[in-house]
This record gives C-alpha cells, sequence and structure tokens, in this order.
C-alpha cells in the first residue's frame, strides 16, 4: 500500500525538553526532500536495503521475507518467500561478465541456519544451502574470483553453484560479524575483540582444491569490534563498543593510527574516573563507518565525527547529532552527509569550512597521531594552540526528515529517485526531492495535453 504525502520538516517528539541537540524549523530550505512515499509489505523490523540497479532496490527483515521494489514509483515489484525465520545478511552477486543472461543475484541469510540464492528479475529461489551448524551473520563476494563467504561460527567459501569450496574450524561461538576484503587474496574477520586474516588459496596444477589458510590475529581492540570498511587501497579502520578506532594499513596490517578518546579529558581525573563520570561506554560505541578519499565519517554514540586522512585529525564533530545512538550514515555529494538513528530520525548535514575559534572544541585526545595512549598535558598545550589557530569543518543541519515512528535502521541514496530508509516500524519510505517532481508532473502533464491536441487549443 502507498500513500502519497507533501509536507516539510517537524520538531522530533521530545525537543521541547532541554537538550544540546541541534534543531531546525519549518523552512528547510536546503532540504531537498519534501515530499514522500510511504512503501508497506514488510510485518516486522526492515532492518536491510540494498540496491539492484538504478531504479530497483531490495528489502528484508525479521519477518524474513525479501521484497524488490521499484526506486522511482514505489511501485512493489516481488515478493521473495522462503526463510523461516528473520533475515540476518543480505547482499548482491552480479552476474558473470561472460554471461548472456545479465541476472543480478541476491543472497539472504537467515536465522534459519539457511542461505537462499533469489533472481531479482523473477524472484526464482535459484537455490537453497541449509548445512550450516550456527546462523550465518555475513555474506561477502569475491567478485574477481568469483566466490562469496558466509561468516557466522565458522568461514565457509562457496562458488556461484554453491559448492563448499573450503571453511575454517569453529572460530568462536559468538560468530563473525564482518567481512572485508584486502589484497593478495585476503579476507578480514571481525570475531568478538579480535581480527583474524585469512588467505584464500585457489587450485593449482598440482592442488585441485580450493583452501582458506589462518595468516594472523591481530589483538588490539580491548573490546568487540562492531565496524569494519575499506578506506581506500591502503587502509581499512575498524571500530569497537568502548570507541576504539584503528587504522590499518592494508597490506603490511600495522596500525597507522590508533584513538579511544572520545570524551573531554578533565585534568583532574584519571582515565579510569574519566570514562565511569564523564562518558557511557554505549556513548563512544562506533557503530558505523564511511569513507571518501579524504575523510572518515564515524558514528560514535549520538554523535559524527569526520576525521581528515591527510591531515591525520578530526576536522568536525557533533556530539550530539541525535537524541539516541546513530546507526548508519553516508557520504553524499556537494560536501553533505546523512545519518540514521534510534530516535526515528533521518538528518542531513553539510560539511562547512569554519575556523577553529568558533567552531565547536574538539577533544584533545581524539584521533591522536602523534603518539599512543594518552598525551602528555604539557606537550599538547602547543597542539591545543595549532589547533585553535587551524582552519576547521562544522556540520551543519540543512535537514531533519521526521516520517518514521521508530527506530530508523539504515538507508540508500539514488542520485535520480531520492532517498529510501527502513524502520523499526515496519515501513519503508522514500523520500522525493520535490522540486523535481513536481517538474516531472508538469512534463508528463504537457506531453498528455500535447498528444490529446489541448495544448494547441489552449494557446
Amino acid at each position: 500500500m502507498l500513500r502519497w504525502l507533501i509536507g516539510g520538516g517537524r520538531e522530533p517528539q521530545g525537543l521541547a525538553e532541554k537538550s544540546p541537540l541541534q534543531t531546525i524549523g519549518e523552512e528547510q530550505t536546503q532540504n531537498p526532500y519534501t515530499e514522500l512515499l510511504v512503501l508497506k509489505a514488510h510485518h516486522d523490523i526492515v532492518r536491510f536495503l540494498v540496491q539492484l540497479d538504478d531504479y530497483r532496490f531490495a528489502s528484508a527483515g525479521d519477518d524474513g521475507i525479501v521484497v524488490i521494489w521499484n526506486a522511482q514509483t514505489g511501485e512493489k515489484l516481488l515478493e521473495l518467500s522462503g526463510h523461516t525465520q528473520k533475515i540476518t545478511a543480505v547482499i548482491t552477486f552480479p552476474s558473470l561478465e561472460s554471461c548472456e543472461e545479465k541476472n543480478q543475484l541476491i543472497l539472504t541469510a537467515s536465522a534459519d541456519r539457511t542461505v537462499i540464492i533469489w533472481d531479482s528479475d523473477t524472484g526464482r529461489q535459484v537455490q537453497r544451502v541449509s548445512c550450516f551448524q550456527s546462523t550465518v551473520k555475513c555474506l561477502t563476494v569475491l567478485k574477481r574470483l568469483d566466490v562469496w563467504l558466509s561468516g557466522g561460527n565458522d568461514l565457509c567459501v562457496w562458488n556461484r553453484k554453491l559448492d563448499l569450496l573450503c571453511k575454517t574450524s569453529h572460530l568462536s561461538d559468538t560468530g563473525i560479524s564482518a567481512l572485508v576484503e584486502i589484497p593478495k587474496n585476503c579476507v578480514i574477520a571481525a570475531v568478538g575483540k579480535e581480527l583474524i586474516i585469512f588467505r584464500l588459496v585457489e587450485p593449482t596444477e598440482g592442488s585441485f582444491e580450493w583452501d582458506i589458510i589462518e595468516v594472523k590475529r591481530l589483538l588490539d581492540h580491548q573490546d568487540n569490534i562492531l565496524s569494519l570498511v575499506n578506506v581506500n587501497d591502503q587502509s581499512f579502520v575498524t571500530g569497537s563498543h568502548v570507541g576504539e578506532l584503528i587504522v590499518w594499513d592494508v597490506l603490511d596490517w600495522t596500525i597507522q593510527a590508533y584513538e579511544r578518546n572520545f570524551w573531554d579529558p578533565s585534568p583532574q581525573l584519571d582515565t579510569q574516573q574519566e570514562i565511569k563520570l564523564c562518558q557511557k561506554p554505549n556513548d563512544i560505541s562506533i557503530h558505523h563507518f564511511t569513507c571518501d578519499e579524504e575523510n572518515v565519517f564515524a558514528a560514535v554514540g549520538r554523535g559524527l565525527y569526520v576525521y581528515n586522512l591527510q591531515m591525520k585529525r578530526v576536522i568536525a564533530c557533533q556530539k550530539t547529532a541525535h537524541d539516541s545512538n546513530v546507526l548508519h550514515i553516508a557520504k553524499l555529494p556537494n560536501r553533505q552527509l546523512i545519518s540514521c538513528s534510534e530516535d526515528g530520525s533521518v538528518r542531513i548535514w553539510e560539511l562547512r569550512e569554519k575556523q577553529q575559534l568558533t567552531a565547536e572544541p574538539v577533544p584533545t585526545g581524539f584521533f591522536n597521531m602523534w603518539g599512543f595512549g594518552r598525551v602528555n598535558k604539557q606537550a599538547s598545550q602547543p597542539i591545543k594552540k595549532q589547533q585553535e589557530n587551524a582552519t576547521l569543518c562544522s556540520l551543519e543541519l540543512i535537514g531533519d526528515l521526521i516520517g518514521h515512528s521508530s527506530s530508523v535502521e539504515m538507508f540508500l541514496y539514488f542520485e535520480d529517485h531520492g532517498l529510501v530508509t527502513c524502520s523499526a516500524d515496519h515501513l519503508i519510505i522514500l523520500w522525493k526531492n520535490g522540486e523535481r517532481e513536481s517538474g516531472l508532473r508538469s512534463l508528463k502533464l504537457f506531453q498528455k495535453l500535447e498528444e490529446n491536441g489541448d495544448l494547441y487549443l489552449a494557446v
């Protein structure tokens, strides 16, 4: 069921109370998303959105079904039913370049301990695997090798026909929470507080079988790793539950940068007191990363932080970007950033250059690149002085999208068709550029009048 609404912004519930949260009025002149479509098909929390092509996307969640939508019109194209419990991971598997049929495949994993491959054009269930000993929590495709990996209590490697090529031994009862591909046929698996590097060995003339070998374990995190993404060809970044952020070299797996000071240091308190009195652990959990060529954008608790890779420092932050934890962020063109939160809101930010003297102060220990651990107080004085005179940036709120009544889990951005959000309220909302949509409606009207001859009659 679709509902078409036109509206501006309104203040979220609870903002009447005193809060450091930045707000925006009814006149959101820089917010293009003034129209929306509410899409109803799911009966439980919608946790996943995945883009299929320029105009289609798929949604999945706790009701165990996958729905394929038209991003332009909001039309439900297909509903895929096959899982008996909630879906825990979704990924696309592109067709081979040499293949005549360019069907986009969808892989879904579920708490029912199965993985299903779907044809996104027909909705047909291509194949199903049900031999897992635990729930698969993450999926990744290695396109160059034309294989895909499933991560649960162990790591399995599969081909396109769903033949099991090789697997590791039991790794952990908590399971693999994230997987990322790195060079030299390697992948990184986040398992609790550990990072495990695996290398895939392809068949050769001497050995006709695939193999997966554990190469190294990185034990530098002190708590469970929540986020793991590639930054560029040289590095990847990880974030943990207690706010540890580590930038790693992608080739030799050494630490390029380390920081865990996501609070304002107070001179009269020792480290343990600071953690206890200044910040709750949940306020510094790193839930999500996104990156571009210049910056790493981090969702830390309720806040947003922008770390510049070249300058090796934080250039902007909003400590209270939302009322609750930020779950997902993405960088858009024109120096814009979008974030969504457990508070049910979706917010649009613009990264603007600003003198540090008038900007919000950045914690002195944050992403410290000059040494590991706490900075010596005397040594930090010239650094603080340098920060005060440097040109930094600010994150300015330019849009507040209020439509969901519960936690917004994630979103997708389509350059031509707008923004798609999914939520614990069982709904998907397609946010449209009002000016663009108005122009398209006018164009269709003129075309219809011209076809009927009414346009010339009116002239």
